[in-house]
């Protein structure tokens, strides 16, 4: 059984490799060991385990990037939400429409599934980056201001029209 598996087989294998290709990574994986248990490999010399443990590792690289991705897109949102400082902020933004579009590149149903149980920790690691870029910037208050929980949903972090709202500047 591959570890986290809830959806069924599907029916279509070709069908579900365009739609989701993470989905089918991880059926591929469980039918490769599926059929190493029966031995019913007609070819005696193909290591079954091992090749189905590297289709599921293909999987599992769709979803680093994307949490990757997602990590990045924190980071800068964090950025362009508490930094006083105008001149990064078209870096930032450029940053956000970029993470932005590699989600959506490998979005899929399963991955969603894996991804989201990990975005509090995904969130840690962003807020510690850009508290840490902040400060290499001089910008203590706005380091120390970031939230401690995720301020971001799933949805917003995918919305790519959404952006938080910026900090008041004027003081």
């Amino acid at each position: 059984m591959v570890r986290g598996r809830s959806e069924p087989m599907a029916t279509e294998p070709n069908d579900l490799y365009s739609r989701d290709f993470y989905a089918w990574t991880r059926e591929q994986a469980q039918a490769l060991r599926a059929a190493a248990n029966r031995h019913s490999n007609s070819v005696a010399q193909v290591d079954w385990a091992h090749v189905a443990e590297e289709v599921e590792d293909l999987g599992n690289e769709q979803r680093h990037a994307v949490e990757s991705q997602l990590e990045r897109l924190m980071v800068h949102l964090l950025e362009l939400q508490h930094s006083p400082s105008a001149r990064p902020r078209f870096g930032w933004q450029r940053s956000v429409l970029s993470a932005r579009a590699a989600i959506a590149a490998r979005w899929s149903p399963a991955l969603a599934r894996a991804v989201e149980p990990r975005l509090e920790t995904i969130y840690r690691r962003a807020r510690k980056m850009a508290a840490s870029e902040l400060q290499e910037h001089e910008e203590f208050a706005a380091a120390e201001a970031l939230p401690a929980d995720r301020p971001y949903t799933l949805e917003q972090l995918r919305d790519e029209n959404w952006y938080p709202a910026e900090p008041d500047r004027t003081a």
